[in-house]
């Protein structure tokens, strides 16, 4: 009996004290959710057909290089909408194309002419399946690495449906800048300014062949006034920003103005090293999201594996530009079908009516306790009040959310706490009417409602699992609660009441049980 006692209450008590070690203070171990201090709802769909379209660009620039390299003769390579279209000369054999095509992609022949020298090939529908379920997914990740960059608490990120991700950002305060960042496809591509050709040609619409109209937007910061400067592209990509293995805010020293200073991995190294190489007096534009940040001239081959984006930004937009660069770009671009901002009155008044609920609740059962089963009524109370304490703890432990449902899920557990010991006392209550002894009664009466109460916890317990697993937002908060209560309260109620019911039995020898 004694090592029963010195082991039970020492469990007790260390895992009392890691609670209130984890638990306090509440405020900021307990982080609350959307709907109590209020921020953003974010639905958003992605464009997976985008992706689709980007593969198909890939691989026309694979394929360019490859007839480049084996000296195969082509008259033009390009994507029309979701196929590739290849036209030819009356020199060159359909068949070494085919096996170029079918060497570094997978696409499949739809169509060919042999007068026409044209072959039409198109991705598969099972291979275009999976690169639209692919976008979604690396879209799901580089909006979550943006958002822990960002540095919001607590964010919830999530897949809905086919191509939908829904977004919760409790407590975020600048919602404009927040929407900005998570929706930037950030496509960083370089490319060369066509210097050789007239621009004021080009403006009227008479772009070169293989040119494109791009445009470096600046902001007045005393005005807000937006200006537009035109820079004529060559179409052709040197390099995309897959290479970029770092990117952070620096200063320069002679401006103070903030920039981004990128580093890239080793081919991407050696590939800027090539182009910067190649094209030593040209200058090379720095193109985000189809916006030119940049146009330096190229002074001399950049070997070392850095390069910078400067463009007249604040801290804050260059600060937001560098984590979606380590972040990574958006394999398709996302549409915002839904953004709801929650007030933090709205969220006050939630707290208020949740903690006003939570406490007329939780003192009713104590009083009713301790009036229907006097002095064992005090004990559930106690295994009660420490049931919260332990939940308190657990919460903070895994990081759990805060919810109006979650608080719900807390008021159910005080109920199955209680209703744990009522079964409890109950079966005491009937032994000791057949005339068994205090210890006796307690003994038989913890026994036999113990699998009663195993019953009715595992099947709750069950049901909160399932929904954890299928719900979303507030239903997950319900869900997390409960079965953290649950789990507790079986603890609380059952071991915890055990030990002060067999303390007073066995070491205070009691003969009469006020029940």
């Amino acid at each position: 009996m004694k090592k029963d006692f010195y082991w039970k209450i020492a469990l007790i008590t260390i895992v009392t004290g890691v609670s209130i070690w984890l638990a306090h203070p509440l405020k900021e171990k307990i982080h609350l959710g959307l709907d109590l201090q209020g921020g953003m709802h974010l639905i958003l769909d992605v464009e997976a057909e985008k992706a689709v379209e980007s593969t198909l660009d890939r691989y026309v620039m694979n394929l360019r290089d490859a007839f480049k390299k084996d000296n195969i003769e082509y008259v033009s390579a390009d994507r029309d909408k979701d196929s590739i279209v290849i036209n030819l000369p009356d020199t060159a054999k359909i068949k070494d194309v085919d096996k170029i095509v079918s060497d570094i992609s997978d696409l499949e022949k739809i169509s060919d002419s042999s007068d026409a020298r044209k072959i039409v090939y198109q991705i598969t529908g099972k291979r275009r399946k999976y690169i639209e379920e692919r976008a979604v997914d690396q879209g799901l990740e580089t909006i979550r690495n943006r958002i822990d960059q960002f540095g919001v608490a607590e964010p919830s990120i999530q897949k809905q449906g086919d191509r939908r991700i829904i977004v919760q950002l409790p407590g975020i305060k600048d919602t404009e800048r927040a929407v900005q960042l998570i929706g930037k496809t950030a496509r960083l591509e370089f490319k060369l300014v066509d210097d050789d050709k007239s621009m004021e040609d080009a403006l009227k619409g008479n772009i070169p062949e293989g040119g494109e109209i791009l445009y470096q937007r600046t902001t007045d910061k005393s005005t807000g006034a937006v200006s537009k400067k035109p820079f004529l592209l060559k179409k052709e990509v040197m390099m995309t920003g897959d290479a970029i293995t770092n990117a952070e805010v620096r200063i320069d020293t002679q401006y103070n103005e903030p920039y981004v200073s990128l580093e890239f991995d080793k081919a991407g190294t050696k590939l800027f090293g090539k182009i910067t190489g190649e094209n030593v007096k040209k200058r090379l534009a720095i193109v985000l999201d189809d916006n030119v940040y940049s146009a330096p001239v190229i002074q001399e081959e950049i070997s070392g594996g850095r390069a910078q984006i400067t463009g007249y930004f604040s801290t804050d937009e260059a600060h937001d530009l560098a984590i979606v660069l380590r972040a990574g770009a958006l394999p398709a671009p996302v549409k915002i079908l839904e953004n709801r901002t929650v007030g933090p009155s709205l969220g006050k008044d939630s707290i208020e009516m949740g903690l006003k609920a939570t406490i007329i609740s939780g003192v009713l059962i104590l009083l009713f306790m301790i009036f229907y089963y006097r002095f064992s009524g005090l004990i559930a109370d106690i295994a009660l009040f420490l049931n919260l304490i332990l939940l308190s703890g657990a919460m903070a432990y895994f990081k759990a959310t805060l919810t109006l449902p979650g608080i719900a899920g807390i008021i159910l557990t005080i109920g199955m706490a209680v209703d744990a010991n009522i079964l409890i006392f109950e079966r005491i209550r009937e032994e000791l009417r057949l005339g068994k002894t205090v210890r006796a009664a307690i003994d038989a009466g913890f026994k036999r409602a113990f699998l009663t109460i195993l019953d009715s916890n595992v099947t709750t317990l069950i049901a909160a699992v399932v929904l954890f697993q299928f719900g979303t937002g507030a239903i997950k908060g319900f869900a997390v609660t409960l079965s953290i209560g649950i789990t507790v309260s079986m603890f609380t109620a059952v071991f915890v009441s055990r030990f002060i019911f067999d303390f007073l039995a066995g070491k205070m020898r009691m003969e009469r049980l006020s029940i």
